[in-house]
């Protein structure tokens, strides 16, 4: 159990894909704007990070590897990841319309989401359970830098910013500190 609490912790902070690894910067940076859309993709890119995973790990472990085709597996993750961002994209259009519209072309940009990648690469050889609590523990990262970045830059756009820092440059200084504040986390796990 403690095993598993420690890949959970060190995948949600001590390695945290987007401000520790620099993994799917394009949706932290993107779709960080407004909280309203912040929510959202975390939960979409969770959803994947987790459907993924499993999906990977069972076409790695009795697919690839008793073939002996190890060696096809970054081309063989990347269509599992965009069949499991397509299957996500047809539910949350069924679901809801106006969640699909709000998070545009972000949602089916999941499938280039190199955390997706760097996560199913990162867990191939561990056991099932271990890739799992990993996903979960790297969803959660990624969800909550995202949504504490959004809700920065929300409140930034309300703030007596200087000219000179506002829009990227002040966004760029926040992300750098959050940065700084999960380096502290580098001891933990």
């Amino acid at each position: 159990m403690a095993e598993l609490f420690a890949l959970f912790v060190g995948a949600a902070l001590v390695n945290n894909f987007v401000l520790v690894q620099f993994l799917g910067l394009c949706p932290y940076v993107g779709t960080s704007k407004r909280l309203e859309t912040a929510i959202p993709m975390s939960l979409a890119t969770a959803f994947v990070m987790l459907l993924a995973t499993v999906l990977t790990h069972i076409l790695y472990t009795l697919v690839l590897i008793p073939l002996d085709l190890e060696y096809l597996r970054i081309i063989a993750f990347i269509f599992a990841i965009a069949a499991v961002v397509q299957m996500t994209e047809l539910y949350v259009r069924q679901i809801s319309p106006v969640l699909h519209q709000l998070l545009g072309i972000y949602l089916p940009l999941i499938t280039s989401n190199c955390a997706i990648l760097g996560l199913v690469l990162t867990v191939a050889d561990l056991s099932l359970p271990q890739a799992m609590v990993y996903a979960v523990g790297g969803a959660f990262g990624f969800g909550l830098v995202l949504v504490v970045f959004a809700s920065l830059r929300e409140r930034l756009q309300s703030a007596a910013v200087p000219a000179a820092f506002r829009g990227a440059p002040v966004a760029l200084l926040c992300a750098g500190f959050m940065a700084l504040a999960f380096a502290g986390f580098l001891g933990m796990a």
